[in-house]
This record gives C-alpha cells, sequence and structure tokens, in this order.
C-alpha cells in the first residue's frame, strides 16, 4: 500500500482539503447525510485498498460540509478480526492526516459497562485498554485520551445544549469477533474499562502517533454479556446505533 498513491486518488477527486475527519462504526453511516455537496470515493476503487466486509460498514470515503467546514469520512473500517494487519487497520488514520486533517473524530458501537448508564446513550472516550493481549502481553492499562480543557468544556456543552447526557469513561478494545464472556466483561470492568467493542484502539494509537488530536465516541448499543442476560447480536447492535443516529449526528456535527 502506498499512501502517496492513495492520497493521490482521493485528493484528485475533492474541491478542497478537508480540515476534520470522522471515522464511522457501525450502523452510524447515516451521518454523512447531514453533510452538503457530497462526494463519494468507493474503496473499491482505489487500487490495492483494503475493503470493508462487516455489515454496516459502507466501504466508502465521503467528503461534505458541515456548516461550511470541509470534513471527510471513513465509513467502513477495518478490523484486526477480519485478518488485517495492524497497517491496514489504522490506513485510515494514515490517510487522514496525508490529507493535512488535524482533528480525527473516531466512533463506534460498544458494548455498555455500566448499569446505571441507558443503552443508546453516547459516551466520550476519555482513554482506552488494550484487551487484546496481542499488542503487549502484560496487564492492560489505561491510555488517556489527551483533550485540551478548551474542547472537552466545547463537548459538554454541545451536549448541554442538545439535551444530551453525555457519558464519559474508558472504552476497551478486543480482538472479536465473537463477543466477550461474562467473565472476561466482570475482568474489564475491575481494570476500569465502561464500554467494550472490536474497534478503535488501533485507530487511536495511530492517531496519537501521528499527533492528531482526537475525540472518540461511543454509541452504548447493549449491555456486555451477563450483565442482563440478553443475547447479542450483531443485528441488535446495528438496530439500536441506527435509533441512535440522530441524535449521534447532532453531537458530531455540532464537534465539527
Amino acid at each position: 500500500m502506498n499512501i502517496n498513491t492513495i492520497y493521490d486518488h482521493i485528493i484528485d477527486k475533492l474541491p478542497e482539503k478537508p480540515q476534520t475527519a470522522v471515522i464511522l462504526g457501525s450502523g452510524l453511516g447515516k451521518f454523512v447525510s447531514s453533510m452538503d455537496g457530497r462526494t463519494t470515493i468507493p474503496y473499491a476503487d482505489i487500487s490495492y485498498y483494503p475493503r470493508s466486509t462487516v455489515s454496516g460498514h459502507a466501504g466508502e470515503w465521503v467528503f461534505g460540509y458541515i456548516k461550511d467546514k470541509p470534513i471527510i469520512c471513513a465509513s467502513g473500517r477495518f478490523h484486526y478480526y477480519e485478518g488485517f494487519s495492524m497497517e491496514e487497520i489504522t490506513l485510515p488514520v494514515s490517510v487522514i492526516h496525508a490529507l493535512g486533517c488535524r482533528q480525527i473524530i473516531i466512533t463506534n458501537a460498544a458494548g455498555c459497562l455500566k448499569k446505571d448508564w441507558q443503552i443508546g446513550d453516547l459516551m466520550l472516550i476519555r482513554g482506552y485498554l488494550d484487551y487484546t493481549f496481542s499488542l503487549k502481553k502484560n496487564k492492560p492499562e489505561i491510555v488517556n485520551i489527551e483533550m485540551s480543557d478548551k474542547k472537552l468544556n466545547q463537548i459538554r456543552r454541545v451536549a448541554s445544549e442538545l439535551g444530551l447526557q453525555l457519558r464519559e469513561g474508558i472504552y476497551t478494545w478486543s480482538l472479536g469477533p465473537s463477543y466477550e464472556t461474562p467473565a472476561e466483561i466482570q475482568d474489564i470492568i475491575s481494570l476500569g474499562g465502561n464500554a467494550a467493542g472490536m474497534s478503535t484502539v488501533p485507530e487511536m494509537m495511530k492517531a496519537q502517533e501521528l499527533g492528531l488530536e482526537i475525540v472518540g465516541v461511543s454509541c452504548l448499543t447493549n449491555y456486555g454479556a451477563g450483565m442482563d442476560g440478553a443475547t447479542l447480536s450483531h443485528s441488535d447492535v446495528l438496530e439500536t446505533s441506527h435509533r441512535a443516529n440522530a441524535v449521534f449526528s447532532s453531537l458530531i456535527s455540532e464537534i465539527v
């Protein structure tokens, strides 16, 4: 994969460079409909570019405007469990950096690990845990997401103006594709995790490495295994994330 070749293909299709980028999680792709003047670039049209294989991920770059501000969205991400390398998983972040963006908003659908939070709530990611035991073999430790007081207060103010109770917490990455067991969920909770999913952390690691300003948002689509007796399914995750699309889109638009 040659990042310069990918950059050339994308930039040639855009009216101008984007200022902000959004990576859209499972079932959250409808956000792009809130953008004006959209330009769509399917991943399949880019030579040697990976393809999204999971339902709920469109597999395309979408450029457009939110209140006249140019942004680009990666609608469709890549997961480690699909057989992709770390380089492939983090490729969208590398492309976003190459395009000149300095802010990246990384989103996902995640399992909620706090019973006093509601399904459909949105959580601002303040830090993350790598629970895959693949990159580091020692005990997972929380890595904080650096955010200026100005940015944090802006996001909290926006959420309040939208009448949204925005949660704040720690996102945990597990390998997948199977959901965590009840024992794993309890272990993650003991380590400080508030939400669990199968993505996002590699992208955040890459964004930190490249010096991008990171905003992470999880849509809490279900409780972790063993917390409410329900059987987990990807279709239920998509259904909940679809229902949350309106408030999610409003929040992301205002952050942009």
